[in-house]
């Protein structure tokens, strides 16, 4: 049953950390059949890649259609919906916008002893984009990964997208054209994530591994991590709407089965101060679910995941907000901008009653790749910065030297390390022969 609650219930708070505690996947422990694609993968190269793809995604590809041609891209661009693909350009240039502000300057400057310091931003050189495949991938993910690696600068953007009996979604391949995606290969799971980490003879190895799979992806990205970067282990989508009671109760059982149509393990939770406006979200919710076209999978969702915190004031909000850490966060509220500036961990905050979470999902620029499970407290949506190194720098002449050389010289002295020191005081003992 849906989770119900109100805060001044006797025996709220143990009933909460419970919620809190719930999992919501089924963690399945397939490390060692990962491992061991993984391993095949880097022995046999190309080899494993064309037999594996051919055992889990049932057709065969060789060194000549691994690789998704020019030609087959512009072709399923042509075949798109022409409404569809100038809604991907629109989305694009706003993704692109928004994400170009987010650029670092680097620092450079002269201390007081002389010291010249500062540090630079480079991009990484090479990106990995996984994308689920399968004619029910999303379009609109490939943008939110790609537009943001190339306003980074990445020189080179492989997509790896399996394409399960030969079957893609022509937008998936249309958004990689529209965001700039240099190469396209038709291989998924974790032999696709170990092609990208090891490379192959026909898939050059890239620095960075991006983009949201399955068990087996997610796995396969963990135990590549040192090898190569990786963005973050996402789970299940999730919302928390915060509503008073002047909102309109379809608009907000609207906004909580938007992500409980994603997946059985979503969740959807309603925080509000009102409970009768509470009583009247469910009963939309319950009679929205007749209808929708992907309602049994938003139904298993809210029974099992879904939540309606009825609390005595909005100010509580922002200690359940900040336990929760949601993914995406909706403040339907009279002030949004205050009760936002109070909280701390979440993914993304839409403010005001007329800013859906699917704006976000789309077109209003910030990024839809979002930290899921409660790891909002630590960790931030997919950026610019994901795809940039920070490089200090250091700079010191004779007369600086001199300055800060003998506590450093100290230091190392305390430390034991005398060929730290003696780099120091042949330098300074050459400086002062002089």
């Amino acid at each position: 049953m849906t989770f119900r609650a109100n805060i001044g219930d006797a025996d709220f708070a143990g009933r909460f950390q419970e919620f809190l505690a719930l999992k919501r996947e089924t963690i399945q422990d397939v490390t060692a059949a990962v491992t061991a694609i993984i391993e095949r993968v880097r022995a046999d190269g190309d080899t494993a890649l064309f037999s594996l793809t051919e055992e889990f995604d049932g057709h065969r590809i060789d060194a000549d259609s691994i690789r998704i041609s020019a030609s087959e891209i512009s072709l399923a661009r042509s075949d798109c919906d022409r409404e569809t693909v100038s809604a991907l350009q629109t989305a694009a240039a706003r993704i692109k916008a928004f994400h170009e502000k987010q650029v670092p300057d680097g620092i450079d400057y002269t201390d007081d002893d002389g010291v010249r310091l500062g540090f630079r931003w480079t991009p990484v050189q090479a990106a990995g984009l996984y994308v689920p495949g399968g004619t029910a991938a999303y379009p609109s993910s490939v943008l939110m990964n790609a537009v943001p690696a190339k306003v980074a600068g990445v020189n080179r953007l492989a997509m790896v997208v399996p394409t399960p009996k030969g079957e893609i979604n022509p937008l998936v391949l249309a958004a990689a054209d529209i965001a700039g995606v240099d190469e396209v290969y038709r291989i998924g799971g974790a032999q696709a994530i170990a092609a990208l980490a090891y490379g192959t003879e026909s898939v050059a190895l890239v620095n960075k591994i991006v983009g949201p799979g399955n068990i087996y992806v997610a796995t396969a990205k963990r135990h590549v991590f040192g090898q190569v970067g990786i963005d973050m282990i996402a789970g299940p989508s999730e919302i928390l709407v915060v509503a008073d009671g002047r909102n309109e109760p379809d608009w907000i059982a609207a906004d909580l089965l938007s992500q409980a149509e994603h997946d059985t393990n979503a969740q959807s939770i309603l925080v509000t101060d009102d409970a009768a406006f509470a009583d009247e979200v469910s009963g939309s919710i319950n009679r929205t679910l007749q209808s929708l076209p992907r309602g049994e999978i938003a139904r298993e969702s809210w029974k099992n995941f879904g939540a309606v915190i009825v609390i005595e004031d909005l100010s509580q909000a922002v200690e359940i907000v900040d336990d929760i850490a949601p993914e995406h966060l909706e403040l339907a509220v009279e002030d949004p901008a205050t009760l936002a500036s109070l909280i701390t961990n979440a993914g993304a905050i839409f403010m005001g009653r007329y800013t859906p979470e699917a704006l976000g999902d789309y077109v209003a620029g910030p990024n839809h790749v979002l930290p899921t499970d409660r790891t909002a407290r630590f960790s931030s949506g997919l950026g610019v910065f994901d795809f940039m190194k920070r490089t200090t720098l250091i700079g010191a002449t004779a007369e600086s030297l001199e300055k800060i050389g003998p506590p450093a010289m100290t230091l190392a002295d305390a430390e034991g390390l005398d060929a730290h020191a003696l780099s120091i005081s042949v330098r300074l003992d050459s400086s002062s022969g002089e």
